[in-house]
């Protein structure tokens, strides 16, 4: 198991808001042992890898190749990087849409100036 699959691993578990206890007892393991899976101080079977995956509801293929992709999060509309940096996406196309609607206000009431200076 190279780094990359314990850190993903733990990012997609985070991101569902999982504790490591949750883990554990979905994969019949102590906290302890779950824990040496994503700290990656043991060896893991495919077929365990395969059941974290359904657990943490993402396809097998994004445990192993996402060290380079960001993961969204579409229960709290989060996004963790590949440095693990989670941002709230929610938050940011909240306030860019606020923004847009402001300047499309703006530009309505100076057509409807316009239009009624038209009509003078």
């Amino acid at each position: 198991m190279t780094n990359a699959i314990g850190e993903n691993i733990r990012r997609f578990r985070e991101l569902r808001g999982y504790s490591q206890e949750y883990m554990a007892h979905e994969l019949d393991l102590t906290q302890s042992a779950y824990g040496k899976i994503e700290k990656e101080t043991v060896k893991i079977t495919v077929d365990r890898l395969q059941k974290i995956a359904d657990i943490l509801e993402v396809d097998l293929a994004n445990l192993i190749n996402s060290k380079n992709q960001n993961i969204f999060n579409q229960y709290n509309n989060q996004i963790a990087n590949a440095n693990g940096h989670v941002e709230n996406q929610y938050l940011e196309k909240t306030e860019a849409y606020e923004k847009l609607i402001k300047s499309l206000e703006a530009q309505i009431a100076l057509l409807q100036k316009l239009l009624e200076k038209s009509k003078l």
